[in-house]
């Protein structure tokens, strides 16, 4: 059941090969492409406040691709969000977001690390803003598999996250701009675990855009990506 569910929430152009679900413990193992925040100062939120993006070895992070338009929708009345609408070009590229709405990074307790706040419609240095955003990841070269670690936490009006199911949505780009595959993934409250790789293992992956409808925000860390060795 599990399995199928999962296949229900892939989809990627008939005539190329897609985006399949991979264990998140095996891509960080074998892949040599790491995006974590540690080098920077550890500072309690509302952290950096980052206007023009933020670079890691191996690649950058944006709001959106260019070529997308941001839309701002409503999970609920009054909880916005960020969506990265439209078609990127080729080749892609990355937009960040207006001042205050991009991204930030603070020490995240659960974590027990720094970790990056894609910033929603409400901007920094507001509690509403965190992790209400998207997150548009480019990698200077194509990666075969992406993983990554998001935490999410929504408090219902008794104070507890019991039953809380998040909405993260992942979309894979190839450098021209193509769709190779989307995700969308129902999270449960804390740490989940997340990983994709191409179908073929072939290095197709350019892009990934991180979207959300979690109503208490995403966390994004240990990023990881590049291509998992061939044995034999």
């Amino acid at each position: 059941m599990r399995a199928a569910l999962v296949a229900l929430l892939f989809c990627a152009p008939a005539a190329a090969a897609g985006i399949a679900p991979a264990p998140y413990d095996e891509i960080a193992a074998l892949t040599l492409g790491r995006a974590d925040f540690d080098l920077l100062p550890q500072r309690p939120e509302p952290g950096h406040n980052f206007d023009h993006g933020l670079a890691f070895a191996g690649g950058r992070i944006g709001e959106r691709f260019a070529g997308q338009r941001l839309e701002v929708i409503e999970q609920a009345p009054g909880l916005p969000h960020d969506r990265a609408a439209g078609t990127p070009e080729a080749p892609l590229a990355l937009v960040p977001g207006a001042p205050g709405q991009g991204l930030s990074v603070s020490f995240h307790r659960a974590f027990g690390s720094n970790a990056l706040y894609p910033l929603g419609p409400r901007g920094f240095p507001l509690a509403e803003a965190r992790g209400e955003g998207s997150a548009a990841f480019l990698f200077a070269e194509d990666s075969c598999a992406v993983a990554l670690r998001l935490h999410t936490e929504y408090l219902d009006d008794l104070g507890t996250n019991a039953g809380h199911r998040g909405e993260v949505s992942f979309t894979f780009y190839d450098r021209d701009g193509r769709v190779l595959g989307r995700a969308l993934r129902s999270v449960p409250g804390g740490i989940s675990e997340h990983g994709f790789q191409t179908e073929d293992g072939a290095a197709r992956i350019a892009g990934v855009l991180v979207e959300n409808l979690d109503p208490g925000g995403v966390a994004l860390d240990d990023i990881r990506f590049g291509c998992i060795p061939r044995l034999g």
